[in-house]
């Protein structure tokens, strides 16, 4: 995948979801999103914080952490969210947008991934549509199955994923078919995706993410 592809396509995205987040009102920045620990004003903090981090204030975060990256991603977004008003924010984010910079130890798909998928973190619990690229998505989606952070693989394990809108498969096993969307949604954890599936691994993966949560 070419780098500046990928650096035009998080561009683009980035801009995108700041004119919708623009659209939001005032309650809408205080609903739960669909990370479980975040509102919405705290999913657009946290997207403020890859272009604004340095190594030294990473190691500096991951310690205060006590070493739990999702502890720091959580501080980082609430601090960031207790700081700035969601106005204040989506300008920050507006500012950076085309900026290749990123959290340290992350690659170049990385913050692509995280505006297509926080994106949908943010408008469905809203009962709000955001379209995801297709082209964009499976860029992000293959990224994410090979990826050993987002635990794809172990969630994924006897599957074998059909994307119904692209020429894409992926795994072995019994098949799960849906849209690229939807499987990228579920391949970093987000069972909301499963609503868009068929198939016979379907049951499989609704246990899975049951037994997760649990």
């Amino acid at each position: 995948m070419d780098r500046e592809q990928i650096l035009a396509w998080t561009h683009a995205e980035r801009l995108d979801l700041a004119e919708f987040l623009e659209t939001l009102s005032d309650n809408d920045f205080r609903v739960r999103s669909l990370c479980a620990e975040w509102t919405v004003h705290e999913v657009v903090a946290h997207l403020t914080v890859a272009t604004r981090m340095s190594w030294g204030a990473t190691v500096w975060a991951a310690i205060r952490a006590r070493g739990s990256f999702d502890r720091m991603e959580t501080n980082l977004a609430r601090e960031r969210a207790a700081r700035f008003s969601p106005a204040e924010l989506i300008a920050q984010y507006r500012e950076t947008a085309g900026s290749a910079k990123r959290t340290p130890g992350s690659g170049v798909l990385d913050p692509l991934t995280d505006t297509l998928v926080h994106g949908q973190d943010i408008a469905r619990p809203l009962g709000r549509v955001r379209v995801l690229p297709v082209e964009r998505a499976l860029a992000a989606l293959e990224h994410v199955l090979g990826s050993a952070f987002y635990g794809a693989r172990k969630r994924f394990a006897g599957l074998r994923l059909v994307a119904t809108d692209a020429d894409f498969c992926s795994g072995e096993g019994v098949e799960v078919r849906g849209p690229v969307g939807e499987l990228l949604m579920l391949a970093t954890g987000r069972p909301s995706g499963l609503a868009g599936l068929s198939g016979p691994g379907v049951g499989r993966l609704v246990s899975g993410f049951a037994e997760a949560g649990k």
